[in-house]
């Protein structure tokens, strides 16, 4: 039986839930911004009216505002939009139980059992296209196709408010000429390499030899060839699929630009309290630490080093992430943004090999510390207990920008 895939977009998210809750909004030039005092002033999202007007995602909001003078800027409510994420999920589920979250505003749906997947797929989309409307007030672009890549192509295709669909029979006609750079995964720094291949079209791209493109590009070069001449076969993950955590990181834009070591340690420690409060979670340790430094003119470096033992002690991990900022940044700009990371993460239950030269008992002493400090912040909030040099910092940002739960873990 073939495969009907569909994949949801609602439209304009951010800026269609705000309107929703304030209607005075509606038929209005609405953005949603970051917070200019935080440095996160740009445009997460706008409603049609201001993107006609000239208002683009990623904008600094003082470019919104010089495109578009009337327009209105409405600060994030990351929990308003989560909300809306899962009404709509739950819209989703009367047709499917395969859902697969990209983002809080796209799924993939696996719907199966059809007899006729054009003629089901598109009635199907349909449906779920105007019970979202009709419970929710928000509007929904839906792709039905035979694989995720032309499903997510189909609902790009078609704003808003609108089915799409893409079959065995018209993909060539409906996707073939579209620009390489639409195709899923296809980011800038490939198309340009593509580009020097002269290959500017998704059609180009499926009749090149896949030697060469892997010559070129590696073997995500033949993935893309693959997604090209629709051949792509990964499958919609299950509700219940819980994604394995590779990394566990956290980071901040900084309200003001830091030019110490010492105001670097600072911030770097206070992120590391996340990343070891969810490895506890987790139940993992790690192996390595990776850091993310982005300078006054947003240019980035990032770095990475293994440990010598596996830990989740947030001090620890930022001491490591430390010591490689030290060891490698020359200070030739201030930093504006950090980003710590564990990584290779393996079970905190699983059996580490120590030596003669370890102070075994004063990494338990520390392990059993962090625990308890855990459990209290677990237990009456996370500023029930903190290190005395992190005491009134304020160099990261407040605005909870990077706190906004990732694709693949939102519905653990």
């Amino acid at each position: 039986m073939e495969r009907v895939i569909l994949h949801s977009d609602l439209n304009c998210f951010y800026a269609s839930a705000e309107i929703n809750e304030n209607p005075s909004l509606r038929g209005k030039k609405v953005a949603v911004c970051g917070s200019t005092e935080n440095r996160h002033g740009i445009v997460l999202t706008a409603s049609y009216p201001a993107k006609r007007a000239g208002v683009k995602t990623g904008m600094a909001n003082w470019e919104a505002q010089q495109a578009c003078p009337d327009l209105i800027i409405v600060p994030p409510h990351y929990d308003l939009y989560l909300k809306y994420s899962h009404l709509v999920r739950r819209i989703y589920r009367r047709y499917c139980n395969d859902i697969e979250p990209f983002g809080m505003d796209e799924n993939w749906l696996d719907i199966r059992g059809v007899s006729d997947p054009e003629r089901d797929g598109r009635e199907v989309a349909e449906e779920i296209r105007a019970a979202v409307k009709e419970e929710t007030g928000l509007t929904v672009s839906v792709g039905a196709s035979f694989n995720k890549v032309f499903a997510k192509l189909g609902s790009d295709l078609k704003k808003p408010d609108a089915v799409t669909v893409i079959s065995e029979a018209n993909y060539r006609q409906k996707i073939w000429p579209l620009p390489v750079s639409e195709l899923l995964y296809c980011g800038p720094a490939t198309t340009r390499r593509l580009r020097m291949m002269s290959i500017y079209t998704i059609g180009e791209l499926a009749g090149c030899d896949p030697d060469l493109v892997r010559t070129k590009l590696g073997k995500n070069g033949v993935m893309l060839w693959a997604f090209a001449n629709g051949l792509d076969c990964s499958p919609v993950m299950p509700s219940e699929y819980v994604p394995p955590v590779k990394s566990v990181g956290h980071g901040t834009t900084c309200v003001r630009d830091l030019d110490t070591d010492y105001e670097v340690w600072l911030v770097l420690y206070e992120l590391a309290q996340d990343v070891g409060h969810r490895l506890r979670e987790y139940g993992l340790t790690v192996r390595g630490v990776q850091i993310t430094v982005r300078d006054r003119d947003l240019d980035w470096q990032q770095y990475q080093q293994p440990l010598r033992y596996p830990t989740r002690s947030p001090l620890e991990i930022a001491q490591a992430g430390y010591a490689l900022f030290r060891a490698v940044y020359r200070w030739e700009k201030p930093v504006r943004a950090l980003t710590i990371r564990g990584i290779s993460p393996e079970q905190a239950s699983a059996p580490v090999q120590t030596d003669l030269f370890d102070d075994y008992r004063s990494r338990e002493r520390r392990r059993a510390l962090d625990d308890a400090i855990d459990d209290i912040r677990r237990r009456f909030g996370s500023a029930a207990i903190r290190p005395a040099a992190l005491m009134g910092l304020t160099l990261p940002a407040t605005d909870k920008c990077e706190t906004v739960p990732m694709p693949a873990l939102m519905y653990r």
